[in-house]
């Protein structure tokens, strides 16, 4: 059974780490100095230990639950499996911006990785009313190299059907099948919201037309085997690091646990909804010129993202009947499902399980008014993504709707 097997903890971490020979020059189990649990997250424990040397390592072991909830939510603990392996592959394509695994133990499904302590998490820096650069764009060129590398267009036809059964994820696919597609239009006792935005919640979920693309969105999410995707990428899985408190440095993208051969545009997506998160709670706390930049960050991120994937077109292993026009209608595409999949990003945070900080740390008289406007984007943004619209004119139309609804 997966659920009998033991749990890490601060007295049995020193042996574990002094069992296994692959830690032996990582870290010196025998002279920790320092002892974190991390793992604010909602699903697993997340350990950072270093010793008297200074050297660091960061074990992360998933539990046969999810966290948020406890063992009234059964979960494979495989998942860590998928992670770690996910984090490995997409290392190939764009190595800079994934943390180094060392190890995974599948009987104990721990990961073991590289200590990023000196990185802080982006949305707790965003939370702060920290503006760091060089971060938006990096996650949209990680996105493209991992998406054109585990790619029909990079692996080829056998090998990339190989990779799609390797990586199946069902386990947590469904939770993103339910928590982002589903519950936030037909409840089932998880969904929960402020008394005074009870009512918006319930127009959008009454908006056939919203119901209806979110329909198509969660169909292309549980058929379109495009790439290996992240499948969780947010401002709370994307790790910074930035000394001169301007240009990020080093960014990397953690947390790949829900990772699956899925529609690539589902990344981009879940990056915008959260700088338009991020962007609500700058209004709400009276820093526009933060709003209008969190709002900048969607197109930095998908410039890089269709730069980067257009770099590495002339590299596909078939050319005959992938031409560059095709390449033109992908891109397009692409960019439909981006807007798509953030608007029904942007609502299971708001009305759904699992929220985010920027919103839930308000003060609940401007987190209504926070909530309420990214709850109007979400529709908006879902249901015209297909109008041919600048990334400017999304961003104005945005910080319109955030102006007006937070300061009412």
């Amino acid at each position: 059974m997966t659920d009998q097997y033991e749990f890490l903890t601060k007295d049995n971490i020193s042996k574990y780490l002094s069992s296994k020979k692959v830690f032996a020059n990582l870290i010196d189990a025998n002279s920790l100095v320092e002892f974190k649990e991390v793992g604010d997250g909602n699903l697993n424990l997340v350990f950072i230990m270093k010793d008297s040397a200074g050297k660091g390592i960061v074990l992360k072991q998933a539990l046969p639950y999810v966290r948020l909830v406890g063992p009234d939510w059964p979960m494979t603990p495989t998942r860590a499996r998928i992670e770690a392996e996910t984090t490995i592959i997409h290392a190939k394509y764009a190595q800079d911006l994934v943390p180094e695994i060392y190890d995974y133990d599948p009987e104990r499904f721990i990961i073991a990785m590289e200590d990023l302590s000196d990185h802080v998490v982006w949305r707790g820096a965003l939370n702060l009313g920290l503006r760091f650069d060089g971060v938006a764009g990096p996650l949209g060129k990680y996105v493209a190299n991992t998406a054109f590398g585990t790619s029909v267009f990079s692996l080829g036809q056998e090998q990339h059907k190989l990779e799609i059964a390797r990586a199946i994820n069902p386990g947590l696919c469904l939770i993103t099948e339910d928590l982002v597609f589903t519950e936030p239009y037909f409840e089932n006792g998880r969904n929960s919201v402020l008394p005074s935005n009870e009512k918006d919640a319930q127009e959008l979920a009454n908006d056939k037309d919203m119901v209806h693309e979110i329909g198509l969105l969660k169909y292309k999410f549980m058929t379109a085997g495009e790439s290996l995707i992240h499948g969780d990428l947010h401002t709370g899985s994307a790790m910074i690091k930035c000394e001169d408190k301007k240009v990020a440095e080093s960014v990397k993208a953690i947390d790949s646990e829900f990772s699956f051969y899925g529609p690539i545009g589902f990344d981009l997506g879940a990056l915008v909804a959260n700088y338009t998160i991020a962007a609500a709670r700058a209004c709400a706390l009276g820093n526009v010129e933060q709003m209008h930049w969190a709002l900048s960050l969607g197109e930095q991120t998908w410039v890089a993202f269709e730069k980067e994937f257009r770099k590495l077109w002339p590299t596909r292993v078939d050319k005959r009947v992938f031409t560059d026009q095709l390449l033109e209608d992908l891109i397009k595409t692409w960019r439909e499902d981006t807007l798509g999949y953030a608007g029904a990003k942007m609502a299971r945070r708001i009305v759904g399980l699992a929220k985010t900080s920027d919103i839930e740390t308000l003060e609940p008289n401007v987190r209504e008014g926070a909530a309420r406007a990214v709850l109007l984007i979400a529709r908006k943004t879902t249901k015209e993504r297909a109008q041919d619209k600048s990334w400017a004119t999304l961003a104005k139309e945005a910080a319109e709707i955030i102006q007006k609804t937070v300061t009412k």
